[in-house]
């Protein structure tokens, strides 16, 4: 409701939320084709805080995504609707990604590791 009346009172913010959006979103299709998991996080760095700007972030989240960050992952954004909770974090090794689930393991209920082929 917050970001609809937000909208509502500034179009002209909405809509340079809304190019940033498209710009990170298209950078990340092709980033993604190509493989280049660096250029992902850094694209997921920009995207997180497109949100931030969106107001659907919150300080959990955020806490989060800066301690993924802050322990080696290239890249880092909420997920979801937001304000649940829900974040991922892009590593380029097995180290840095050992590193970043025992730092959210620290802070966070549940922690996930998974990897692409």
């Amino acid at each position: 409701v917050y970001e609809q009346a937000k909208k509502d009172q500034d179009p002209a913010w909405f809509d340079k939320l809304m190019t940033g959006y498209k710009k990170v979103y298209e950078q990340a299709e092709k980033a993604l084709e190509a493989g280049d998991w660096k250029k992902v996080g850094e694209l997921a760095n920009e995207n997180h805080k497109l949100l931030q700007d969106l107001t659907v972030s919150c300080k959990e989240l955020d806490t989060l995504v800066d301690a993924a960050k802050k322990a080696g992952a290239v890249g880092a954004k909420m997920a979801g609707t937001g304000r649940g909770g829900l974040m991922w974090a892009i590593c380029l090794d097995a180290k840095a990604q050992d590193a970043v689930y025992d730092a959210l393991a620290k802070i966070a209920p549940q922690v996930w590791k998974t990897e692409f082929a």
